[in-house]
């Protein structure tokens, strides 16, 4: 894990670029149209859209967990401290300290809570007492985990299962965290711890995120930066705190105009993509 002494000066050095890539299912199916995005050194990247905006597309693009889904990079680059991670094995990645969370919560429903963690540590060599040293760490950001240990993590709750998937990438000594959807069917009072341990994993371990998110609202309070995907396109991006005062975001995404909250029915895509696309 990254000491904090390293990240005082959060923005100085970029970790990933994606440069324009385009992404296509099936040989037919273009899913990605020349998307372009940085995640520093030290910063929560906040990649965020619709359903089927193109978010879980493009982190497993970094990733490259595409091929099981008949998917590929087709244009463009994807390059980590500088170098090209294209055609990098996804066992490869989590050495260079690059660790997807996916969406769904995916755990090993037979294991113990426990048996999950360590098998994210399964590709260290820096011994046992190192282990059990980042086990203690991840127990102390998700307590209920402890307590939770010995259960069999298919009988724990939603939330549970996302802090079990977020402490076995811990458990890796990630640099950067891809995380997908962790807000994704948990109670708003999860949903705020879950975002508030991020926070704290950034600001206190040094990992950076880049996670992708449908929650706008809780997403640009926590987040530094953010892009906007619509239909496979980044139609916005900037600091996150300016994200969140601009017009055209409140009112898309957040359900708030100059005139006050505004229903769904209200707002139409074609305004979207007249002022966007």
């Amino acid at each position: 894990m990254l000491d904090a002494a390293q990240t005082t000066d959060v923005q100085a050095e970029t970790l990933l670029e994606v440069n324009n890539i385009e992404v296509i299912y099936n040989h037919v199916i273009l899913v990605l149209k020349g998307v372009s995005l940085t995640v520093p050194k030290g910063g929560i990247t906040a990649l965020l859209g619709g359903n089927g905006a193109g978010k879980t597309t493009t982190l497993k693009a970094v990733s490259n967990l595409l091929h099981s889904e008949r998917g590929e990079v087709t244009k463009g680059s994807i390059r980590y401290r500088g170098e090209s991670i294209h055609a990098s094995d996804p066992a490869d990645l989590v050495e260079k300290g690059v660790i997807q969370v996916m969406e769904g919560r995916h755990c090993f429903e037979h294991l113990t809570v426990e048996e999950n963690l360590l098998t994210g540590a399964y590709t260290r060599k820096d011994g046992n007492a190192a282990i059990q040293q980042d086990l203690d760490l991840v127990y102390n950001y998700f307590p209920r985990l402890k307590e939770r240990r010995r259960s069999q993590a298919g009988y724990t709750s939603g939330g549970e299962q996302q802090m079990v998937a977020m402490g076995r990438a811990l458990m890796s000594r990630p640099e950067t965290i891809l995380l997908d959807e962790p807000s994704m069917g948990l109670a708003p009072q999860l949903v705020e711890e879950i975002f508030g341990i991020v926070k704290d994993l950034n600001e206190k371990e040094g990992v950076s995120f880049l996670l992708a998110e449908q929650n706008t609202n809780v997403a640009l309070r926590f987040a530094h930066y953010g892009y906007i995907l619509e239909s496979g396109r980044v139609v916005m991006d900037g600091p996150a705190a300016e994200l969140r005062e601009n017009p055209d975001v409140k009112e898309f995404y957040l359900g708030m105009s100059d005139e006050g909250r505004k229903s769904f029915r209200d707002v139409r895509s074609y305004r979207r993509r007249k002022r966007w696309l």
